[in-house]
């Protein structure tokens, strides 16, 4: 038997390994620009990390709550017309339209989740689903607020960003990138903080089961909103970043394609882990966009792929890797109690 002394030394250096992990992992990416990589491969790392932003929001709900929301890209483009009109019609500053895109989320989260919650399973994932094709129908029908069809061009950069970029001898895509990864940074830093609270554990618990939850005193209707808020909080976060980056917004960046394609990245990178959602951004965005002269057979490459996952890694590859540490350390610990009694 292993002594919770052990146990929890074991798990001590894990969380520092990690930590330390992602430490390297960001200060590599913040290094990415000074070596004066083409705009071709900085765009792709702006989008990778606007959609682990996003994959980032639906995994607060799917894996660590259970609940699978069809309507997140929904608050994506909520966020990010947020952002546009303020910026092109209310003559506000990005710097306040991004909050207020945030906070605005987070609301409507808060009235969605008031009615979705009274579902639940397959129940709760069409209510949203049309709920979120609701919002793609809203956006592209509302041509007086939205655009309609034409959608919304013109949306300028953030104030000070290309003076800043200029001022330390970058260019413009330089600081887009810049800041996709502090927003990036700062989501991470979030959905971690949630994670390791009381609020996270419950969520955990509530994933494992809603009566033995209640059973154990959580509140889990108000947990479950909560993680709503957060879950599209994060949505419009990423959108509003997306608005500027892009420039023009239509609604097929509202529409449910959108939403399954994040779940994919999802799935592949791990549910209801902390380094699923960007390592399942980044490899499959990066696949796509290097596979983009083959566009038409994208899919006879993704499908095998998916499948093989599914068989052999159903936790994705972070679970895949997760696993591999664990029994290491086990065998570690077991081989060391071993030599002892010997």
């Amino acid at each position: 038997m292993l002594s919770k002394t052990e146990v929890g030394s074991s798990r001590g250096s894990r969380f520092k390994l990690g930590t330390w992990g992602w430490v390297a992992v960001f200060a590599l990416a913040a290094l990415v620009p000074l070596f004066g990589p083409s705009g071709y491969l900085l765009d792709i790392g702006v989008n990778i990390m606007i959609y682990a932003m996003l994959a980032y929001g639906m995994n607060v709900l799917l894996g660590y709550t259970g609940q699978l929301p069809l309507a997140h890209a929904g608050f994506f483009g909520i966020g990010a017309y947020t952002v546009g009109i303020l910026t092109l019609k209310a003559g506000w500053s990005f710097w306040l339209a991004w909050p207020a895109a945030v906070a605005l989320c987070a609301v409507l989260g808060l009235l969605l989740g008031l009615v979705a919650f009274r579902t639940k399973g397959d129940a709760f994932s069409i209510f949203t689903l049309g709920v979120g094709v609701i919002i793609m129908l809203v956006i592209n029908k509302w041509d007086a607020l939205t655009g309609g069809n034409e959608g919304l061009n013109g949306i300028n950069p953030p104030a000070g960003l290309e003076a800043l970029s200029k001022g330390v001898g970058l260019k413009l895509s330089a600081g887009f990138y810049y800041l996709a990864l502090i927003a990036l940074i700062l989501t991470v830093l979030a959905v971690a903080r949630a994670r390791g609270s009381v609020f996270g554990r419950s969520l955990i618990a509530i994933r494992g089961g809603e009566d033995l939850a209640r059973s154990a005193g959580i509140d889990v209707f108000t947990h479950k909103l909560r993680a709503m808020m957060l879950s599209t909080a994060i949505a419009g976060f990423a959108g509003g970043v997306y608005a500027v980056y892009v420039g023009f917004l239509g609604s097929a960046s509202a529409g449910p394609a959108k939403t399954f394609e994040v779940l994919l990245y999802l799935l592949v990178g791990g549910l209801g882990t902390l380094t699923g959602p960007l390592l399942g951004s980044a490899l499959l965005y990066g696949l796509t966009q290097s596979l983009k002269g083959l566009q038409e057979y994208q899919y006879i490459v993704f499908g095998p792929l998916l499948v093989l996952l599914i068989m052999f890694a159903p936790q994705g590859l972070a679970g895949l890797w997760m696993k591999a540490q664990a029994r290491r350390e086990l065998a570690a610990i077991t081989g060391k109690k071993g030599a002892e009694r010997a």
